[in-house]
C-alpha cells in the first residue's frame, strides 16, 4: 500500500465533492452543497497557506485520490493546531487515515512551529478514534455540545499530541 500526502489541487474538485456527497459521512461539520462550493474552498488554499492558517493535503491511495487531510492553525495560539481528514467510503479501515496522519505530523514538525496537535470526532465516530490512538494521540475529555451535524448536538473527544517539546 502507498499512501502519500500532497498539497490540493483545483482538479480534485470533483473528486472531493463525490466523496463528500456520500450520505454515510455523518461526523463533518460543513461539507459542500455543490461542486461550486468545494471549488472555492480549494481556490483559498493559497492563501490559507500564505497566512500559514491551515495546510490542506490530498490522500492518495496508489496514485488514486481517496481522500483529504489537514490541519488549521489556532490564530491566537499559534502552536497548536487541529487536524481533520476524511478518506472515501470504499477505503474505510485500510489504515490510509493513519498512514497521511503520520505523514502530516512530519510536515508540521519540519514546516511549521507547532508543537501540540488537537483532533477533535464525535464520541460515536469510533474509526477516527482509533486513528488518534493509532497515531499515540492522548484521549484529554469529551467536549460536550461540540459539534452540530444535521441540526443535532453531538459530544466530541479532545485527543492531543506533543510533537516537539516547547521552547517558551
Amino acid at each position: 500500500m502507498n499512501i502519500q500526502i500532497r498539497m490540493q489541487k483545483m482538479s480534485d474538485a470533483g473528486r472531493f465533492f463525490e466523496i463528500l456527497s456520500n450520505p454515510n459521512f455523518r461526523y463533518l461539520p460543513a461539507k459542500p452543497a455543490t461542486l461550486d462550493e468545494e471549488k472555492e474552498f480549494l481556490r483559498q488554499n493559497s492563501a490559507k497557506r500564505k497566512k500559514k492558517r491551515e495546510y490542506n493535503f490530498s490522500i492518495l491511495h496508489d496514485g488514486i485520490l481517496v481522500g483529504a487531510i489537514g490541519v488549521r492553525i489556532d490564530q491566537f495560539r499559534p502552536y497548536i493546531g487541529e487536524v481533520g481528514y476524511f478518506v472515501d467510503e470504499a477505503y474505510w479501515g485500510k489504515g490510509i487515515a493513519t498512514a497521511a496522519l503520520n505523514q502530516l505530523e512530519r510536515f508540521i514538525a519540519n514546516e511549521t512551529t507547532m508543537s501540540r496537535i488537537e483532533i477533535r470526532m464525535s464520541t460515536e465516530n469510533a474509526a477516527s478514534e482509533r486513528v488518534a490512538q493509532k497515531c499515540g494521540y492522548s484521549k484529554e475529555g469529551v467536549l460536550n455540545h461540540m459539534l452540530i451535524i444535521d441540526d443535532h448536538w453531538l459530544d466530541c473527544y479532545l485527543y492531543a499530541k506533543i510533537l516537539m517539546p516547547s521552547s517558551v
